[in-house]
């Protein structure tokens, strides 16, 4: 601040200065008069107080013996003092409020007084009246009961707890009168001798902030006068005339150093130029030169790497040729040649420009050492220029940043290059056409040697040529009588060409019926390929008219059928489950009839991957094994022991077949057994469209049915025909399941065949190859082709290539005491480590590489812990977490996430145990493993409460306490982070009120800590949180509860999700509020949803739904009226979004909504009911969120919502 002043500004302010000081220890002492006075005050007033309540105490005892002695001897007048107390002792409490009204407490103490003595003297009053009323010993016996003690005990203890606080504002006010009097005291004896010295010292600072830096600055001019200029002169932050010199010595210096290196970088810049031009006169070889100037350049510019390229003008088109390097090799097999345009090097001969990279990535080239090597920091690309033409570029690489210097001197080397260059270019072209010259004289010496040799044999030739006239006139004679005979042959000849052309004109007209009939075979094949497009459209949109109204239905009916109002009678609850179950059985129709019309058109997709037989077996006896004890059959499924463990094919489609073989077989069977037999076939001939033997596996369905006429064994393979059609027929039907299964298996590659008699039953026997021949099929062509390709593919299905083995595991040897591990996860490598260090802990393992798999067998198998990969092929993690933990029989089972995600404190949020960011090391796994199996070990779980007030404590504990958890209190911050370093818990329930520290900085500290950041912890607190409080709190709690009505309930809820316990293990009332509070999902509750559907039905049934679960559903009925209600709602939380609708489809609206840059993050979850392949992508492309298709699974349509809307 000092250095801004002049110097007759320093001098000035400091005597300013001092005067401020002196009139600074003026006014403390004034003021410390002025405290003494007012202590002084104060003390009289506590006087004051102490008086009066010496006058209040003195005027009840006195009432008191007034009382006692008139009730002795009933004379009246000992009642004076009892009289002079009435009418004192108002106006003594009144004086005393007023003299306390400074006093919280002591007002708190006068209004707990003064109707303790309103009643003392009621009590006297009443023992007055009944010794005058009904005689001493009445009074005698009131004053027996001794609530006048009592009264006068309480009157007591309230006086003294006031006088005790006057006597305790009496010492302080004391205190504080005699510190004023040692402060005034203090101010003038010290005061006065600190003034001076201050004074004093003002002035040395003032001469020394002078003279020194002058003393400083003239010792540098002498320096610069010498001619020292590695003076460094420190920079000053004074803004004065000393440091304006100071300033104006530094640009000095500056300057005369600037002037000085520019002089030497000019003097290097010409030394070197002149080195270089002397270097290379008299070269005439271009490699030499290269290398020379290489040798030379890199160096010189402290560059370490080089490249030098020639422009070859002779090729058509130009190249650039590496003809030197300098510490360089090949690399990514990057070429030597390079023509104009063609990467940096071409590019900069193309431009004619200097190209500098300051910014080369690791990858791009590095410069080795026997040591090491490392990437270069800039690369210069400089075009060897003569009178404008390019004729060399030379390439440098540098460790360091390429100075002004080097850079300047480069551009000048190179127009002197360019000129050495051209000279040595025109010394080989001379050299070039002088040995072509010689060479030409060489060739014209041969060739007149050769024409006077030719001469010769000419001269020779001429007389050779007068013998041959003389034999030709002889042979001319002969001639004409050759002529007379051809002229004959000539007329023959001309009556065979006249037949030649008549037969010419009949092929060209058979070649024209030939186009015409390929032109017909082409047109038909158009319109077979634009029926096939028509029969697509039109299932999509039977798929869509169809599953549209169903959707409602079903979802209207289910809701019904819930009855969750409890408002329906059983029947009417029986009415709605038939119309449910009904709604299935159509939805099951549509889907075969679609399938059959996928098969037909070539649209059916198989997923090739292996199926174990003994897994086709557990699938079929899940199946079945209900339907034959229903229906009191036998039901067997046999194995041959020569098959091997699996085979390749499309499981869901081999399922599909075999469940229709199997159903019917049950349906026409009333008595006997139903069998699978299924066995190898070694050699087998035309399985499928093979006509090579191969082995394949037969699959043989037996009955003891009614049995099939030999007349109805072809007819039953046919769409929509059975055995028995007519309207009085025993068995019902649709007749489309035979049909499916005859077209998957030859789909597959084989076929069905039918062996039956009538009242003996059946057997359908389905041949499939062991190898799959379908990894060679092409997926069908989009665009056009001949007429033979085209009906050749309208026929071919398209076959996505196998997927990869499933791993094996250890379903088939789970026993009901097992430890079992479902671990989904997509990567093989990775499941495959998960599996074997799994087993070695002792789990039996089950794996899933698809969460919908995943999440069928933790419904079956109910595993004992699951480890989850998020990012899964067919959904992701977090949706198949939600379903889990939704899904009363799953809830309490432990997920483990392991994902490459980011994202711990939302996978704790809902209800993982442990979340592990991939990649993760053996040891961690370990750790992984090691903590579920203590986890589900550990039969009872701990639980910490962390609340100050113990009788609210002790209420939570009742509430969670069932016998499998152990619930310890927390009074205080301090105490719970004692209990947590000493023990272990599984989760927390914190308030935020607590006596020592704030909920937040306990939470925080919680956290830091690294063995307590997977602990889940439930915030239970009452009070009112901001926006920035809640979103503070979320960062670290899983769980926000704030105490209301309900909150008892959502306490009970989260502890049971974080520390995992099964529900049905709870008492039956805990059971029914966990149930009841299920429909209240605070994910879902009160968020917005938009519904855009142009069928007013799927909107009611829908919004039917949400509400139910408390959301906000606001619709609209087209695109445009949807993106117009969307402006208008702009809070809204998601969108449903149909894709069939009039004037602007889904993917159109939903394209429009995404180009708002505020709706980009806005959840669209797509709703179709074509079920056609590339749907999905579709909707994802237009910029859907999600997809789902109708019938709206609602399960699963409720889980999209709350994985969407959970960041929301």
């Amino acid at each position: 601040m000092l250095n801004r002043l002049k110097i007759g500004t320093k001098i000035g302010a400091s005597f300013a200065l001092g005067l401020t000081i002196f009139t600074v220890i003026a006014l403390l002492s004034h003021r410390s008069i002025n405290q003494l006075v007012e202590n002084s005050r104060r003390e009289a007033h506590t006087f004051q107080v102490l008086r009066y309540l010496t006058d209040l105490d003195a005027q009840l005892k006195g009432a008191e013996a007034g009382q006692r002695g008139y009730i002795i001897t009933g004379d009246t007048q000992y009642l004076a003092p009892y009289s002079r107390a009435l009418n004192n002792l108002d106006t003594v409490i009144q004086r005393l409020r007023q003299l306390t009204a400074d006093n919280p407490n002591q007002q708190q103490r006068l209004n707990t007084l003064e109707p303790l003595i309103e009643e003392r003297l009621e009590v006297m009053q009443s023992r007055i009246d009944l010794r005058r009323e009904q005689g001493f010993q009445s009074a005698q016996a009131g004053v027996a009961q001794g609530r006048g003690l009592q009264l006068s005990n309480q009157i007591e203890k309230v006086v003294t707890e006031m006088e005790q606080e006057e006597q305790a504002l009496l010492a302080q006010r004391s205190q504080a009168a005699q510190r004023s009097t040692q402060r005034t005291l203090n101010s003038i004896l010290y005061g006065v001798p600190l003034y001076l010295i201050l004074l004093a010292t003002i002035g040395f600072l003032l001469a020394r902030n002078i003279s020194r830096p002058l003393r400083q600055l003239a010792k540098v001019a002498e320096r610069i006068g010498t001619g020292d200029l590695s003076v460094d002169i420190p920079p000053m932050t004074r803004q004065d005339e000393i440091g304006t010199l100071n300033q104006a010595f530094s640009e000095m210096v500056v300057n005369l150093r600037e002037t000085t290196r520019k002089n030497e970088e000019q003097g290097w810049l010409k030394s070197n130029l002149a080195e270089f031009t002397q270097l290379l006169q008299g070269r005439r070889d271009l490699v030499t030169v290269a290398r020379l100037i290489l040798s030379e350049l890199v160096p010189l510019v402290e560059a370490q790497q080089g490249a030098f390229y020639i422009l070859d003008s002779d090729t058509d088109p130009p190249l650039l040729k590496l003809v030197g390097s300098y510490a360089y090799h090949e690399r990514k097999q990057l070429n030597n040649q390079f023509h104009l345009g063609e990467s940096l090097v071409g590019q900069c001969a193309l431009e004619k420009q200097r190209i500098l990279l300051t910014q080369v990535p690791s990858d791009y080239i590095r410069i080795s050492s026997g040591l090491g090597e490392m990437t270069p920091l800039n690369i210069i690309v400089l075009p060897v220029l003569f009178e404008d033409q390019v004729t060399a570029v030379i390439e440098l690489a540098s460790l360091q940043r390429f100075s002004e210097i080097h850079l300047a001197f480069l551009n000048q080397v190179t127009q002197g290059i360019g000129v050495v260059l051209n000279t040595i270019a025109s010394n080989t072209r001379t050299a070039q056409l002088l040995e072509q010259s010689q060479i030409l004289t060489q060739e014209l010496q041969q060739r007149q040697e050769e024409l006077e040799e030719s001469n010769c044999r000419l001269e020779e030739q001429a007389e050779e040529l007068r013998q041959s006239e003389t034999l030709l006139r002889e042979q001319q004679e002969e001639l004409q009588q050759t002529n007379e005979e051809l002229q004959q042959l000539n007329e023959e000849l001309e009556e065979k060409a006249e037949l030649l052309s008549v037969q010419k004109r009949e092929v060209e007209q058979k070649n024209q019926e030939i186009e015409k009939a390929r032109q017909e075979l082409a047109e038909k094949a158009e319109q077979l390929a634009l029926s096939s497009k028509y029969k697509s459209e039109f299932l999509a949109n039977m798929s869509h008219e169809l599953r549209t109204p169903l959707n409602s239905l079903l979802i209207l009916a289910r809701l019904l059928a819930d009855n969750n109002e409890g408002n329906l009678t059983e029947k009417q609850v029986d009415y709605s489950r038939t119309i449910y179950s009904a709604g299935n059985d159509l939805l099951d129709l549509i889907n075969d009839i679609l399938d059959l019309a996928k098969i037909e058109s070539g649209m059916m997709v198989l997923n090739l991957e292996s199926m174990p037989f003994t897994d086709l077996q557990i699938y079929l006896r899940r199946t079945f094994d209900q339907v034959a004890a229903d229906n009191g059959l036998e039901f067997q499924i046999v194995l041959d022991d020569r098959l091997p463990a699996d085979f390749v094919t499309d499981p869901k489609r081999l399922q599909q077949i075999l469940k229709n073989l199997l159903s019917n077989a049950f349906k026409f069977t009333e008595r006997g057994k139903v069998s699978l037999t299924i066995s190898p076939l070694p050699h087998v001939l035309q399985i499928g469209e093979s006509q090579a033997p191969q082995p394949a596996v037969a699959f043989a369905v037996q009955d003891t049915g009614i049995g099939i006429a030999t007349e109805k064994q072809k007819v039953i393979f046919e769409a929509f025909q059975q055995a028995d059609g007519t309207t009085s027929r025993k068995y019902g039907g649709t007749g489309l399941g035979l049909s499916i299964s005859r077209e998957l298996a030859q789909l597959l590659g084989g076929h069905i065949e039918l062996t039956s008699q009538l009242g003996q039953g059946s057997t359908f026997t389905l041949y499939l190859p062991l190898q799959s021949n379908h990894s060679t099929v092409r997926l069908q062509d989009a665009g056009p082709q001949n007429q033979e390709q085209a009906t050749a593919s309208a026929q071919r299905p398209a076959v996505l290539p196998s997927a990869p083995l499933a791993l094996p595991d250890d379903r088939d040897q789970i026993q009901a005491d097992d430890k079992v591990l479902l671990i989904i996860e997509d990567d093989l490598n990775f499941a495959r480590i998960l599996v074997d260090m799994a087993r070695n802990q002792g789990f039996k393992v089950l794996v899933s590489t698809q969460g919908g798999a995943g999440l069928v067998l933790a419904q079956e198998f109910q595993p004992t812990a699951i480890m989850l990969d998020i990012r899964l092929p067919d959904t992701d993690g977090w949706t198949i977490l939600d379903r889990l933990k939704h899904d009363s029989s799953t809830r309490h089972v432990p997920v483990h996430i392991l994902s490459v995600d980011e994202e711990q404190q939302r996978g704790l949020q809902l209800g993982a145990i442990a979340y592990l960011q991939k990649p993760v090391s053996a040891e961690t796994i370990t750790q992984a493993l090691n903590k579920i199996k203590g986890f589900v070990e550990r039969p009872v779980k701990q639980l910490l409460v962390i609340e100050d007030d113990p009788v609210q404590a002790q209420s939570i504990i009742e509430l969670i306490g069932n016998g499998d958890v152990k619930s310890t209190p927390a009074h205080s911050g301090t105490e719970a982070l004692e209990l947590l370093k000493s023990q272990s818990f599984d989760c927390a329930v914190l308030d935020l009120g607590l006596p020592d520290m704030n909920g937040f900085e306990l939470l925080n500290r919680i956290k830091q800590d690294p063995q307590l950041t997977n602990l889940p912890i439930i915030v239970y607190t009452g009070k009112e949180l901001s926006r920035q409080e809640e979103t503070e709190l979320r960062r670290f709690a899983e769980t926000i509860i704030v105490k209301d009505v309900r909150s008892p309930e959502r306490l009970l809820d989260e502890t049971t999700l974080f520390l995992h316990r099964v529900q049905s293990n709870l008492p039956q009332p805990k059971q029914q509020i966990l149930e009841q509070l299920r429909h209240n999902d605070p994910i879902l509750a009160n968020k917005k949803v938009l519904i855009v559907d142009d069928d007013v039905r799927n909107i009611f049934a829908l919004t039917s739904l949400l509400e139910k679960y408390q959301m906000k559903v606001i619709y609209a009925e087209n695109g445009r009226d949807g993106i117009q209600q969307l402006e208008a709602n702009p809070d809204v939380d998601a969108i449903l979004m149909d894709v069939m609708m009039p004037e602007m489809d889904g993917y159109e609206t939903t394209r429009t909504i995404r180009q708002q840059s505020h709706f980009q993050t806005l959840p669209i979850i797509a709703l179709t009911a074509k079920a056609m392949q590339g749907d999905r992508e579709k909707c994802l492309e237009a910029g859907a969120s999600d997809y789902i298709t109708k019938p709206v699974d609602t399960e699963q349509l409720l889980s999209l919502l709350r994985v969407w809307l959970y960041s929301r």
